[in-house]
């Protein structure tokens, strides 16, 4: 395996000229070897100056073949078997983590500890532009530690990690690393490949690249949930009583449609390449990217509102009676962006190490209404942070910071549902630990100010907010630790939140803002109890946040042009529930070592008002458990997920049915006694079933994938 660059033994002064002349010593890769990141899963690489993040955070990491796996073509679906976790599903090309219920701009997508830089917050339908088949190790972070990356992100974090820009210098003459797949449910075709090659003893270079293209999505059971589809069936009824049987024809032929879903192909290739040079002084690198997606999104059957028996359809618009919806939309997506990393080792003062963060990236993407361009969206951002580590002393580690962003967004066409606006962020951070033996303490500070403006309709908003969490852990037992934290988050309102107002083709919506909105303030409270034994643990954690001015979108009732008004209100709110993860060794038969894991999440949250209401688009409660047979060589796993009903919806917001799904999974590992080749079988959804995310605004006429047979091969040398 090959090891990160050492920490100093001494102090000593960093320069350029030292980076190039100092060899990686053998003294250096010795202690490098006892801090690998990939030795200890509970070593958290977005914040290697703390213990592990385990009192104000918890860290689900996602690697190897597990990350292999359960890879799709957006990051969002990628991580749904983790807990707490779910996806906006919004279609095939666009899905979003979903972390505690939370989504947009309350969730942070990083790459290192820096911002995607792309327009995934600001609506569903718009990607990540980040390829999974590039990663190697995913971090979910939730809880108060993510006010290390942004106090906007209430849910948490998704941390993803690359080879872009080298951590080590090979020992040999190149590493490479490889994936593809190919699944039925989308005809989906996958290839990703990267390798590191060796310039000097202390000159690293990387290279990667990746394809993905996959057809239309075929789903299990009726393309069209039960409620939409109730009211397309009566609008059928409703012409053919008229004498228009054509049209009847068609609607009930589009209601009971099944099979693949329309405009939900989808074809993404990424390239990128990096240089570092890295020595026990530290190290510096950089890096260049491209990502570029075209994708379909599916649209809303179109049926006027007085067929489905709707008394709502108040069309402020005038657009002579045209409904959105006759014409396929697709986006194609386009971003290129440049990273630099740098660490400075600086011996054993009170300071440990020196950290540099930043990236800069040209984002842009076209809606297109059928062969018509409808909207330009483009994002030209960056975004740094620089990080002063200390050296523990007496039990006590942290670290402290400044990160700084800048966002220029706007949309031109006629879809621009958001003005151009510039928003601009600086922020000063701590995250401080005291290890006491038994008791541990952590405490965590930021300080926020942004600036929001809108130019052309001349407002210029600011914000300047502190947040803050205390948090507190006892060992009960050497096997049972038990925390409790306190934390008090503040977030601006994006700039979609303030100053959206137009329609959005591909949301299907008219998008109201509210250039009055307050800063959401939350006081949050988090117990968890992590009880780990040889072949068996267990971590069980609560959590609640009381909001003030909760800023949400909800359905009015209303339509504008012809889509349904979305508008963005501020009101207290509730947001509870928890999250529970086991794992244990069962049993050893043969050569094959027999274990069950289990995963159970549940968000609740309410809006408060004279009469409390729902908030939308909340997952539901969730049970995940699956048996693995592994041995050297193989593993075997079978696994179902169990989704309740959601019958708490909010306002003008359908419910949806729960479902059961069957997973079934074969990886081998061929070469005898190595690790670096793995051939994998998996067939998902194994009897088929109708399955609908909550969380997706798409829900209704977008399903999830029907039996989908997978075969992948990962390979490391």
């Amino acid at each position: 395996m090959r090891q990160p660059p050492a920490a100093s033994v001494s102090s000593m002064a960093f320069s350029l000229a030292a980076l190039f002349a100092v060899p990686l010593t053998a003294q250096a890769q010795s202690a490098a070897a006892k801090d690998d990141f990939h030795a200890n899963d509970d070593i958290v690489i977005t914040a290697p100056y703390v213990a592990g993040l385990d009192i104000l955070g918890h860290v689900s990491v996602i690697e190897g073949d597990e990350l292999a796996r359960d890879m799709r073509g957006q990051i969002g679906d990628s991580l749904t078997r983790q807990a707490g976790v779910s996806a906006t599903s919004f279609t095939a090309g666009a899905s979003r983590p979903i972390l505690r219920g939370f989504s947009g701009d309350r969730v942070r997508i990083l790459t290192d500890g820096i911002g995607s830089i792309d327009a995934s917050a600001s609506s569903a339908d718009h990607a990540v532009t980040l390829d999974p088949l590039t990663v190697e190790r995913v971090e979910i972070l939730r809880g108060p530690a993510v006010l290390l990356f942004g106090s906007q992100a209430i849910g948490g974090a998704v941390n993803l990690f690359d080879r872009r820009i080298p951590r080590d210098v090979p020992t040999d003459h190149a590493h490479v690393h490889a994936i593809a797949g190919y699944g039925t449910a989308a005809k989906d075709r996958s290839i990703g490949a990267s390798i590191d090659v060796p310039l000097s003893s202390n000159i690293a270079m990387h290279l990667d690249g990746s394809w993905r293209k996959s057809g239309d999505l075929r789903t299990g059971g009726p393309i069209i949930a039960s409620d939409l589809r109730h009211d397309m069936l009566h609008a059928a009824e409703h012409e053919a009583a008229d004498g228009h049987t054509e049209e009847a024809e068609e609607l009930t032929q589009a209601a009971n449609r099944r099979g693949r879903i329309a405009d939900t192909a989808s074809q993404t290739w990424t390239v990128g390449g990096g240089i570092a040079l890295i020595n026990e002084g530290g190290q510096l690198g950089l890096s260049i990217a491209h990502y570029n997606s075209d994708y379909g999104v599916p649209l809303r059957p179109s049926f006027t509102d007085h067929h489905a028996g709707g008394d709502h359809d108040h069309d402020h618009g005038d657009d002579g009676g045209h409904h959105h919806g006759d014409e396929a939309v697709t986006i194609g997506m386009k971003q290129w962006r440049a990273d630099v990393r740098g660490e400075l080792e600086l011996g054993d003062g009170f300071f440990d190490k020196l950290r540099l963060r930043g990236a800069f990236a040209d984002y842009r993407h076209t809606e297109y209404e059928g062969s018509e361009v409808g909207t330009i969206f483009t994002n030209t951002g960056v975004e740094g942070r620089l990080e002063l580590s200390q050296n523990a002393r007496g039990g006590w580690r942290g670290a402290s910071g400044v990160q700084y962003s800048h966002r220029d967004f706007n949309a031109v066409g006629a879809e621009a549902f958001v003005p151009r606006n510039l928003t601009e962020n600086m922020a000063v951070f701590t995250l401080q630990e005291w290890d006491l033996g038994r008791f541990g303490v952590e405490a965590g500070a930021r300080y926020e100010h942004a600036r929001i403006k809108a130019p052309t309709l001349g407002y210029n908003r600011s914000f300047g907010d502190f947040s803050g969490a205390l948090g507190g852990n006892v060992k009960l037992t050497d096997q049972v630790k038990l925390g409790v934290t306190l934390a008090r988050t503040v977030r601006a309102p994006s700039a979609e939140e303030l100053y959206s107002g137009g329609p959005h083709i591909a949301t299907q919506a008219y998008e109201m803002g509210n250039p009055l909105l307050k800063a959401e303030k939350s006081w949050g409270a988090e117990a968890n109890l992590r009880w780990r034994s040889a072949g068996a643990s267990l971590t069980l954690s609560g959590y609640s946040n009381w909001f003030d001015d909760f800023i949400f979108s909800s359905a009015t009732g209303e339509t504008d042009h012809g889509l349904p008004v979305f508008q963005y209100m501020q009101q207290d709110a509730h947001v509870w529930g928890f999250e529970a993860e086991a794992k244990a060794d069962l049993a050893t038969i043969g050569a094959f070592k027999l274990s069950a894991e289990g995963v159970a999440d549940m968000t609740r949250a309410k809006i408060k008002g004279n009469v409390d209401e729902h908030a939308p688009r909340i997952p539901p409660l969730r049970l995940l458990g699956g048996l693995a047979m592994t041995s050297d060589n193989l593993t075997l796993r079978g696994e179902v997920e169990w989704t309740d009903d959601q019958t708490r919806v909010g306002a003008h917001e359908t419910a949806t049915k729960g479902f059961t799904m069957v997973n079934a999974s074969i990886d081998w590992r061929p070469l005898p006694d190595q690790q670096n080749l793995t051939l994998s079988l998996s067939a998902n959804n194994i009897f088929d079933v109708e399955a609908r995310r909550h969380a997706s605004f798409t829900k209704d006429y977008v399903a999830l994938a029907g039996r989908d047979v997978r075969v992948s091969a990962r390979a490391t040398f």
